[in-house]
């Protein structure tokens, strides 16, 4: 495997592939790249020049960084790949006061196995709120 922490070469059709199949949703090449363009750490994961899996994080240098859009191929999923990029990416992260993390519904369970904690305080504005109370990402009142 080829693990890569910039954005040279990224086909990002490819990118938004892997996202649509892994499933996390539609995200179109364009919106993948301002997302990871504006991210301070990447990883991108190849097998045999086939882009298997992905993940950004926010951060700020000292205070905060947060990890979102951990992405693995469907046949990758369950080998230690999403672990792995994750932990990459909290090593990255280092140094901050605090690493968030955004998890979809029912996979929690995954990060809380690899040290992150439920917060109590918590909160969230959505452009589409109505997707996010239907999918269980927030909940009413």
């Amino acid at each position: 495997m080829q693990w890569i922490d910039h954005l040279r070469d990224v086909d990002w059709d490819a990118l938004s592939k892997l996202y649509r199949i892994a499933p996390l949703g539609e995200k179109s090449p364009d919106y993948l790249r301002t997302a990871f363009g504006n991210s301070r750490y990447v990883v991108l994961v190849y097998a045999e020049g086939r882009l298997i899996g992905a993940g950004r994080a926010l951060a700020d240098g000292v205070d905060c960084a947060y990890i979102s859009d951990v992405a693995v191929h469907p046949q990758q999923q369950g080998t230690g790949l999403g672990k792995a990029i994750v932990e990459a990416l909290v090593q990255r992260a280092q140094g901050h006061r605090k690493i968030l993390l955004y998890a979809n519904p029912g996979k929690e369970g995954f990060y809380l196995h690899l040290g992150f904690k439920r917060m109590n305080t918590a909160m969230a504005m959505f452009a589409d709120e109505a997707a996010a109370l239907a999918t269980g990402v927030v909940s009413a009142g």
